[in-house]
């Protein structure tokens, strides 16, 4: 017969001797190394391999051989033999660095906890730090300083642990997130401090993501996410410790030692790792050589483009999006960013982020399920305490115990996929679960912000069962995202891939948050003006009703010194402020249920 595109089907020999075709009409398959394509054999007796099987790297070398020979492709097999060698390399991992796991997993550990803790140390002791440096007003860039340089960096880190090594790279992280924290402690001004914390971003940047880059080189792909899972434990153990040991070190010998006792920390984390982790050298040039390889002009550009954009959300959130510097901020990211492609794609020969990582189906889809799984995350994790506070009244110390089973949620979801990947070697459907669920957990969230009239109690109970519920599947959706990009990757290029992840996740948190901060500010004020509006006597005599409403916003303080009638309206105003801000994130997380399907499945193991 023939086929309806004129072309005969070709006959071929596979290794195991049957005869099988190729046809214009089945699917094709992209060589990663010479962009040539490939026509996948059919054995007719066997049926077709799902997209997700990753058949091309399932084919045996002889196979391929007898196909690149007889188009005179000698350079091409050892080429794509190499290629075969890494993806065994990284199915199996590094059998001499996994014996040495008991070592390496507690010196790293130190420096995750570091990282994790200082973005929290800081929650309870800002009040101090402003008033004892006459700046109280410019306390949120402590904060916003530090994560700034820290989002920044991120996706740097990928590559340049590439060319210098894994290990040079975190140990350069330590030694510059080290003298960060003691430039801090040191400071004498809100304007040291600032820049102090900014310093030290750069070097947190890379605590995690080398970490997380040397476990992927380590351990089996197929036994990642598990070992993923214990790392996500050493950090959540750090946030959840940082801020009451900040407000402890605050209230008994100053809150300076919340940064200097870092330093010595970090001196430990620093030669834990230097004498605990052997890792191979990967590349034996002089240093002069490998720093030629860097490409810095593409570094500026993506550095530039998302401090403009992580500013311009941050201020446009706190401050206001008409402001000159938000909108200067904003407008100058998007032309960044588009120089930036330009760099990586026309200029640049060994780019942060080729071609090939920035457009592949499954690596996008991934990126975009870990912006908006984690813009809705982190949205969600700050104003449920704060509605917990503003309108059922509890103290602060109450709302973070009532988050303690929604961390321990998180974790345990990360293990959970862990182990389910180990046990399967699979990873789409449990992450299009895991991507799912959260949806109809935010719903319900918002359905016991006030839609649902029942006691403070029940309420209470509610939100905190619903935020579990949302809380595992997002545990499971950071791992099994992570181990879906490592898999669709080509291996030479698992650490770009890895890197940019905690870069679209950070991404994901700032513009969440400053979607839902926009969504709430605006509502608040709104309503808190109308409540006065319709409540004239409100308002303490020498307190205007402007004045008030303003207070009222920037302060819970205020609203436990209000009439007990209009205290309730207040309350209530929180309360639809907070609906309104939660609602938005229905809507984002509704996305990350849709990319999520853009993801390809493909062998963890042989």
């Amino acid at each position: 017969m023939r086929f309806a595109s004129g072309a005969e089907p070709k006959v071929m020999s596979s290794s195991n001797g049957q005869a099988s075709e190729t046809s214009p009409l089945l699917p094709k398959v992209l060589s990663e190394n010479n962009g040539e394509l490939i026509a996948p054999t059919f054995d007719p007796g066997a049926g077709l391999a799902p997209e997700g099987a990753d058949a091309f790297y399932e084919r045996d070398e002889e196979e391929i051989g007898n196909q690149q020979d007889a188009n005179g492709g000698g350079d091409d097999l050892e080429r794509q033999r190499s290629n075969d060698s890494s993806r065994l390399k990284q199915f199996q991992g590094d059998l001499e660095l996994q014996k040495k796991m008991k070592y390496f997993l507690p010196a790293v550990a130190i420096g995750v906890f570091l990282a994790s803790a200082d973005q929290t140390i800081i929650v309870t002791s800002s009040p101090k730090i402003g008033t004892d440096l006459h700046a109280l007003n410019n306390t949120s860039w402590i904060a916003t300083a530090y994560f700034l340089t820290l989002t920044s960096f991120q996706p740097l880190y990928g590559k340049l642990s590439d060319i210098f090594g894994r290990k040079p790279c975190l140990l350069f992280a330590y030694v510059v997130f080290g003298l960060g924290c003691l430039f801090c402690g040191l400071s004498r001004n809100m304007t040291e401090l600032i820049a102090s914390r900014a310093f030290a971003g750069i070097g947190g940047g890379g605590m995690v993501t080398v970490v997380s880059i040397i476990l992927s080189d380590t351990v089996p792909l197929r036994e990642r996410g598990k070992w993923q899972g214990y790392i996500n434990i050493i950090f959540a153990s750090g946030s959840a410790a940082g801020a009451p040991l900040g407000g402890i070190l605050a209230d008994s010998i100053g809150w300076r030692w919340s940064f200097l006792i870092q330093g010595p920390m970090c001196f430990i984390a620093f030669f834990a790792v230097l004498f605990a982790f052997k890792a191979p050298t990967r590349d034996h040039s002089h240093w002069a050589e490998k720093l030629k390889r860097v490409d810095f002009l593409g570094a500026t550009f993506l550095v530039l483009a998302v401090f403009f954009m992580m500013l311009g959300l941050d201020r446009g959130s706190n401050v206001a999006w008409a402001d000159k510097y938000t909108i200067t901020a904003l407008a100058l990211c998007v032309p960044l960013a588009g120089i930036f492609l330009y760099v990586e794609m026309r200029v640049a020969a060994e780019p942060f982020a080729p071609g090939h990582i920035i457009f592949e189906r499954s690596l996008v889809a991934c990126y975009l399920v870990n912006f908006f799984a984690y813009g809705g995350w982190m949205a969600t994790l700050f104003y449920v305490p704060l509605y917990l506070q503003a309108v059922l009244g509890f103290t602060a110390t109450q709302a973070g115990v009532m988050l303690i089973p929604v961390i321990v949620c998180v974790v345990s979801g990360s293990l959970v996929g862990g182990f389910y990947m180990q046990r399967t070697g699979r990873y789409f459907k449990i992450t299009v679960v895991s991507a799912t669920t959260p949806v109809f957990a935010l719903i319900s969230i918002v359905l016991f912000l006030g839609v649902i009239q029942t006691t403070p109690l029940i309420r209470s109970i509610g939100i905190i069962v619903s935020l579990s519920i949302c809380a595992f599947p997002h545990g499971v959706t950071v791992t099994t995202t992570l181990i879906g990009l490592i898999a669709n990757a080509p291996p030479s290029s698992q650490a770009v891939v890895t890197a940019c992840s905690y870069l679209f996740r950070s991404l994901g948190s700032v513009f969440g948050l400053s979607l839902a901060s926009t969504v709430a500010n605006a509502s608040l004020r709104t309503y808190i003006a109308r409540a006065i509006a319709e409540h004239p006597g409100a308002a303490p005599p020498d307190v205007d009703p402007a004045q008030l409403a303003a207070m009222i916003r920037q302060s819970l303080d205020t609203i436990a010194k209000l009439d007990p009638e209009f205290r309730a309206v207040v309350r209530q105003c929180f309360a639809l402020a907070s609906r309104n801000a939660l609602a938005c994130q229905v809507v984002f997380g509704s996305f990350a249920a849709v990319a999520v399907w853009g993801i390809r499945e493909k062998a963890l193991s042989r």
